[in-house]
């Protein structure tokens, strides 16, 4: 009996402490690291050789509620930077009154060149569900989400000078380097238009500034995603992408400490559910940055080993040299 009591009382003891480090991970998840707010910084090298240097800050999954004024004043503060050009990856919106946190957030970029694209996030409020189906696949939606006001936030966006990729194609010159950009809607719930992007690109390279210029530097070609799938991928690279923005895996959100993430809710590999990294299709290959993103649902308020982060992008000139 001895013996019995013992094991009971060893197999007790195990059994509180792994309860207690559970506790305390969530813990850790919910009130420090879901607010340890972080900037990564990338140098890529797709610039013309030469070229002057641009940086890009690319946000993604503010989540946004109106209560949240850490997160916003954080957002805030990244103006000190002073980016060239902002790209916004979706899921800006988290609550009916998300716009109200947005527009503040992002005010001190107006006037700043930008680019964005729709998270379904951004039509749709989120609902409270059961967290751990998260890690079973890519997520559905099985409830009536709330409708959003996709309107006022298209028109602040609009108003900061920003262009609308969803399912389009544009351009720009920012210190002498010319920018396209194609971009479509969120492929997480079937609003890319793959089969339009060809068209789309054709039409803005016919009307873009510099059609007619002999002289200047080539174009660099950017991807713009909210959902990472391979699909989306690959079409971007079909198209001439070299660089490729998107968020919407929140990182894996909850990852393990040596492994990285459980999850990416896509087919894109787990190991590139956040960071820079190459993407290869069809001999081509493109760099591609997956933003952790720096929000998440308000029913699920956590997040372990992946901090939320915003990207912080230098530009620069490929180097052609040889050694």
């Amino acid at each position: 009996m001895t013996n019995g009591h013992s094991a009971l009382r060893g197999t007790g003891s195990a059994l509180a402490g792994l309860a207690a480090i559970g506790l305390g991970a969530l813990a850790w998840g919910t009130l420090v690291e879901r607010n340890r707010f972080t900037l990564r910084r990338e140098i890529v090298p797709v610039l013309a050789p030469g070229a002057r240097s641009l940086t890009v800050l690319h946000l993604s999954d503010l989540h946004m509620a109106p209560w949240q004024r850490a997160k916003q004043e954080w957002i805030r503060g990244l103006a000190v930077y002073e980016p060239d050009l902002v790209v916004d990856t979706g899921d800006n919106l988290g609550h009916l009154r998300g716009n109200e946190g947005v527009e503040y957030a992002l005010e001190p970029f107006r006037g700043i060149p930008g680019v964005f694209v729709h998270g379904s996030n951004d039509f749709h409020g989120p609902v409270a569900k059961n967290p751990f189906r998260y890690f079973t696949g890519p997520s559905k939606g099985h409830q009536s989400p709330p409708d959003l006001d996709t309107g006022r936030l298209n028109s602040f966006f609009e108003g900061l000078g920003w262009l609308d990729l969803n399912n389009a194609a544009r351009a720009m010159t920012i210190k002498s380097n010319r920018l396209e950009f194609v971009g479509v809607g969120d492929a997480h719930v079937g609003a890319e238009r793959l089969e339009a992007l060809p068209g789309a690109m054709d039409e803005m390279r016919e009307n873009v500034g510099w059609a007619d210029e002999i002289a200047g530097p080539d174009p660099v070609t950017i991807g713009v995603t909210h959902a990472p799938y391979r699909r989306v991928l690959d079409s971007f690279l079909t198209n001439g992408a070299e660089l490729v923005f998107a968020g919407h895996t929140h990182g894996g959100q909850v990852c393990v400490p040596g492994y990285g993430a459980l999850v990416t809710n896509c087919d894109l590999p787990r190991s590139q559910a956040s960071g820079l990294s190459l993407w290869k299709h069809a001999r081509r290959v493109a760099y591609l940055n997956v933003s952790a993103g720096l929000g998440t649902s308000i029913y699920a308020p956590v997040r372990f080993a992946c901090p939320p982060e915003a990207v912080l992008l230098t530009l620069v000139g490929r180097d052609f040299s040889y050694s």
